[in-house]
């Protein structure tokens, strides 16, 4: 049987790159951005060849600034994408500022292509105001929860690290944009490969969507006290209708006097005092995130009435409810 000369033999064609669109929103996070785009150039440079190349582009197509001040150089404006781009929105602050009534049309209009969109930080927000994550599981940084899941309710919202359900993708923020690009690589190029990536980015520990966002809360407290950690947890699970000390008490088989003495020697401070920090701190983030009347958030915060509410933030914070709002507002309608 004849040879192939060698000057005629033909090598498979190399697979083409898959190609990222990273969308930055005004405001964004940088570590999320440049960690995502750092495990692509390091699995081009593991894999010896380019598996993934990348475009920036953002509304305006010019200069973006990110949280941290600097401002960025954008290769485009929102422009028409191909079938097998992958869309990355990368937000920050103020997302919902940055989410204009353009960028959702876009959205929109890309995503009945059949892309894989997914969201950076607090991107899920925009994601999620498009319409794209209804009926999906979905997460987003853990400051921004209380008022995801007050805007939309469809949207089956997780405290994962990084969600992936059918063509969309969401991340809590900070290093999870890490967590998520290795699943990508792993699921296209292998797990060696993302191991190789995770090794350069001196990443011990990778995370999966069965990992949570935040730390437990003996380590959040920095106490190891199971007791006060169930009775935290309680508390937490139950911002909009509190449960009364004693029956927390009750619940972890101690005396009221006892939960006192323990809320002291530990957090310096009563649980009744306690649990009210938790609930002014649910109720700002609602105020600076959502367009909820000042008597919604009350309400959601465990407040009767608005003055007695008004009055527990002014005595925590040095201001009213209202003018807090006033100050921080950044919403734009969309």
């Amino acid at each position: 049987m004849a040879q192939m000369h060698p000057a005629t033999r033909r090598d498979p064609p190399a697979e083409k790159p898959r190609r990222f669109v990273f969308v930055l929103l005004p405001d964004f996070t940088l570590l999320c951005f440049a960690a995502a785009v750092e495990a692509l150039r390091i699995a081009n440079r593991m894999g010896g060849r380019e598996l993934y190349r990348w475009r920036i582009v953002g509304e305006g197509g010019d200069i973006v600034q990110s949280s941290a001040g600097s401002g960025f150089k954008l290769d485009g404006d929102l422009e028409e994408l191909d079938r097998d781009d992958t869309v990355m929105i990368c937000g920050g602050i103020n997302v919902q500022a940055g989410t204009s009534k353009r960028m959702l049309g876009w959205l929109r209009r890309e995503a009945r292509k059949g892309l894989l969109m997914g969201g950076l930080c607090t991107a899920a927000h925009t994601l999620a105001r498009a319409g794209l994550l209804d009926g999906k599981r979905a997460t987003i940084h853990w400051e921004n929860q209380d008022s995801f899941l007050e805007d939309f309710p469809e949207v089956d919202l997780t405290k994962s690290v990084f969600v992936v359900d059918g063509n969309r993708m969401t991340t809590a923020g900070g290093t999870s944009s890490i967590d998520l690009m290795l699943k990508l690589i792993a699921d296209h190029q292998g797990e060696e490969l993302a191991n190789l990536v995770a090794d350069q980015l001196i990443y011990a520990s990778i995370r999966t969507d069965q990992d949570t966002q935040r730390l437990s809360v003996p380590t959040r407290i920095g106490v190891r006290h199971p007791k006060l950690s169930q009775v935290i947890q309680m508390m937490e699970s139950n911002i909009e209708e509190p449960i009364s000390p004693s029956m927390l008490a009750k619940i972890v088989g101690m005396s009221t006097r006892q939960l006192e003495r323990l809320f002291r020697r530990y957090l310096n401070r009563s649980p009744k005092r306690y649990y009210m920090e938790l609930r002014l701190q649910k109720a700002r983030n609602l105020l600076m995130q959502t367009d909820m009347s000042v008597i919604n958030v009350a309400l959601a915060c465990g407040f009767a009435s608005p003055s007695h509410f008004s009055k527990c933030y002014r005595a925590h914070y040095d201001t009213t409810p209202y003018r807090e709002r006033g100050t921080h507002a950044t919403r734009v309608p969309v």
